[in-house]
């Protein structure tokens, strides 16, 4: 028989629970399931109901993966319990934050640097669901002819936020169809049929938000390329699920729309979406609920050298988040 592995879940919001239907979807090879959280209580998921105990320093005996579900930019679980899991014999694999630019701790996405994992030291992390979503798009390219600038502008979806979040902008939509006042909880500015152009905290004297820092120190890490020039701008939209991304690239040698066409069609985890002409390009709604990123809308960029533009789209929940830190698992089993 082949092995199993006891695994737990930390936490069961957005990311948690997909995580757990991911398991499933995948047919990872669980012994086992925990799903752990702030208390004790009853989650179902799909119409399976699932104990949620506490998460303590104990409930990791046994443990083979550890997966710590923290939402963009979501802090906590894994700073007080991340390496207490890691001495307790179990692989930590965290969506959170706190432990990205650690030296101790690999950021990996499988299809692009899996060597990353080489000497882990029990705890790997997931990188940032925009930096994902556009480095599988970039990444093919920046091995072919390499990349001197990346300028990103992202329209992220709120599910990236939290369950909360998915809740207020369905509140929000419905009490304008029925001509009700709109509430605001989660987001500082109504989200429904509006833009929000500030994700994460923007306390760094440059006027950049924590969430375009992490899309730059992300990707020289990701890439082992602190040279290339990065710069975004990061956008809340009224999208339930999927992130989209408007990327400008000038790359170090010169590359045709068609031979990155040629590239991308190639890459694992990609799907080329790019006949604007018959009206072929990728959309969040396409996206989500697809292991695959989306790539369309290839063109030259006039107004940089070797420049390069593109339209990228992807399940900021899957492979943003639940599906990335499984196939983090996987490639460990393999």
């Amino acid at each position: 028989m082949s092995k199993t592995y006891n695994v737990c879940v930390v936490g069961v919001g957005a990311v948690g629970a997909e995580m757990v239907r991911l398991l499933r979807r995948r047919h990872f090879p669980v012994k086992s399931l925990t799903i752990l959280a702030r208390r004790e209580r009853v989650e179902t998921i799909d119409g399976v109901e699932y104990p949620v105990k506490p998460a303590a320093p104990e409930a990791f005996d046994g443990m083979d993966f550890a997966f710590f579900a923290g939402t963009e930019g979501a802090k906590g679980a894994s700073q007080t319990l991340g390496w207490e899991a890691v001495r307790r014999g179990c692989i930590v694999i965290d969506n959170g934050d706190d432990f990205r630019m650690d030296p101790r701790v690999p950021l990996v996405v499988p299809e692009i640097n899996p060597d990353a994992l080489k000497n882990h030291q029990g705890f790997i992390a997931n990188p940032n669901c925009s930096t994902i979503i556009a480095l599988m798009a970039l990444a093919p390219i920046h091995r072919a002819v390499g990349l001197r600038r990346i300028i990103a502008c992202t329209y992220q979806a709120v599910s990236g936020t939290g369950a909360p979040a998915i809740v207020e902008l369905d509140r929000q939509v419905r009490a304008w169809a029925a001509k009700e006042p709109l509430t605001v909880e989660v987001y500082p500015k109504q989200i429904a049929f509006n833009v929000l152009p500030q994700i994460g905290s923007a306390k760094d004297p440059s006027g950049q938000t924590t969430e375009e820092m992490k899309l730059r120190r992300e990707t020289h890490k990701i890439l082992g390329d602190d040279s290339i020039r990065v710069s975004a701008t990061c956008v809340r939209v009224p999208v339930f699920n999927g992130h989209s991304e408007a990327l400008h690239v000038e790359t170090r040698n010169p590359i045709s729309p068609e031979e990155a066409r040629a590239l991308l069609a190639q890459a694992p985890g990609v799907t080329l979406m790019d006949d604007v002409a018959n009206g072929v390009f990728p959309t969040p709604i396409e996206c989500s609920g697809r292991y695959e990123t989306l790539v369309g809308r290839l063109r030259r960029d006039e107004a940089l050298d070797n420049g390069l533009a593109m339209f990228v789209c992807g399940d900021n929940i899957w492979k943003g988040a639940a599906q990335n830190a499984i196939q983090i698992a996987e490639l460990l089993i393999a």
